[in-house]
């Protein structure tokens, strides 16, 4: 697929966008997983420091001390991850998980009643999650404040969003490949519109239908109205010069028929040479004003094209066999009955003419036509046993004007009129020496 494919270029966007997006997705889902598991923790260590604030009773009127505290597993093993701390006054009461282990104080303290929560540093450099309550005992002769620090193990709370994240990447990456297959699927489908106008601009081509039309999705008619547009003004400049070569025709018809008559008139006093210069002179300018006036009309409209190849070579042949130059000659045709050219049946006959025309002048004996079709284009073999052409000559045998052989008659035109025609229809036209006599390969499309 080219770089500057469009579809390409919507797939690598969207699949880069749709990978974007998941990862932004698993992102955040992984954050809001672990504010809501530190929110959980937060909360459960909350409520362990009601327990702790529990131990606190007054042992004597007006003096605060401890009561033993509960016995929990979680805050018997030293280093368990698990701690609090309890301060009253100058008197602290540690957890036995905490061991030697006094939690520090972090900021200043916060008036009673108040909570926060906090990170520091516990056990063996170990982070920490921490809920750090304020309160007060009043003695009766002052108040003592009372400091409670219940708190956990980060590693806990990491290895809980480490395991959702390993459960969350496995129905990402699913959901990803299924986001970007259905992207793909879409992509193919919103694409068609832009494959039906290749199609129409193919058939356009080769000559199945005049115009774009209207049948297609409203996004790509504008660019369809401005094809057809172009095609009526190409096909209306064509008109006008179609027009004007008619009028030129006509208008030198009557000159020339003019001089004919002035030739017969020289003939009829006895001047014959002359006559027959003017004669000859004139025919040759009215040939070239009719062949330029058949050319100008190749391709010139949008009708289809379509014209059997048997069709047209015989009749060029037949018209051939009575000529002096393709009487005496034996004419070798082999082509199939049902093979047909995408190309006007008009030109067809004029090109080959052409080319036939010129292998009858040239040839000894004998012209052959043999034509085969494969994948869509036909190759037709015109040879003859004639001498051939100059091998330095053969890339200007289609050039107008040029002549290989100039004692032959002719202006040089009908092999360049020839090429023209043919690659006016989309096809190629070579020539080369077939030992002897000049062969022609000439590839048409077929329809």
């Amino acid at each position: 697929m080219s770089r500057q494919s469009l579809r390409l270029r919507l797939g690598l966007v969207g699949g880069l966008s749709i990978l974007g997006a998941l990862a932004l997705s698993v992102i955040g889902l992984t954050l809001l997983f672990e504010r809501h598991v530190q929110r959980v923790a937060v909360a459960d260590l909350e409520a362990r420091s009601y327990s702790v604030a529990a131990m606190i009773e007054m042992t004597a009127p007006h003096r605060a001390g401890f009561r033993p505290a509960p016995v929990d597993p979680l805050y018997e093993q030293p280093f368990s991850g698990h701690y609090w701390q309890l301060e009253l006054g100058p008197d602290t009461r540690r957890s036995r998980s905490l061991w030697d282990v006094t939690l520090p104080r972090i900021g200043l303290p916060l008036p009673p009643g108040t909570a926060r929560v906090l990170d520091m540093t516990g056990p063996e450099a170990r982070p920490l999650l921490a809920f750090e309550t304020w309160l007060s005992v009043d003695d009766g002769a002052s108040t003592v404040p009372v400091r409670i620090v219940v708190a956990t193990d980060r590693a806990a709370l990491d290895e809980a969003r480490s395991g959702f994240l390993r459960d969350l990447l496995p129905y990402s990456a699913a959901l990803g490949l299924l986001l970007v297959l259905a992207f793909w699927a879409q992509l193919t489908v919103g694409m068609r519109p832009l494959t039906a106008v290749s199609d129409r601009v193919a058939a356009l081509r080769s000559g199945r239908i005049a115009r774009m039309g209207t049948s297609l999705p409203a996004e790509v008619l504008p660019l369809a109205g401005e094809i057809d547009t172009l095609l009526s003004d190409r096909d209306g400049e064509l008109l006008r010069a179609r027009n004007r070569a008619a009028d030129l025709a006509h208008g030198l018809k009557t000159p020339l028929q003019a001089l004919l008559g002035d030739a017969a008139h020289l003939r009829e006093r006895g001047d014959r040479d002359l006559a027959d210069s003017i004669e000859t002179i004139a025919t040759g300018m009215r040939g070239l004003v009719e062949r330029e006036l058949r050319r100008a009309t190749i391709q010139s409209d949008r009708r289809p094209l379509r014209a059997n190849l048997l069709t047209i070579v015989s009749g060029v042949v037949n018209v051939l066999r009575r000529t002096p130059d393709g009487a005496a000659l034996s004419w070798e045709v082999d082509i199939a009955a049902d093979l047909e050219l995408r190309i006007d049946p008009d030109d067809l006959a004029e090109a080959f003419g052409a080319l036939a025309e010129n292998a009858a002048r040239h040839a000894t004996g004998r012209v052959a036509v043999q034509a085969r079709a494969e994948a869509g284009m036909a190759t037709i073999r015109l040879s003859d046993d004639g001498p051939g052409a100059p091998a330095d000559a053969m890339r200007d045998l289609v050039r107008r004007g040029f002549r290989a052989d100039e004692r032959a008659g002719g202006q040089g035109l009908g092999l360049a009129i020839a090429g023209e025609i043919v690659e006016a229809a989309g096809g190629a036209l070579s020539f080369s020496n077939d030992g002897p006599g000049l062969e022609v390969l000439l590839k048409l499309p077929t329809p």
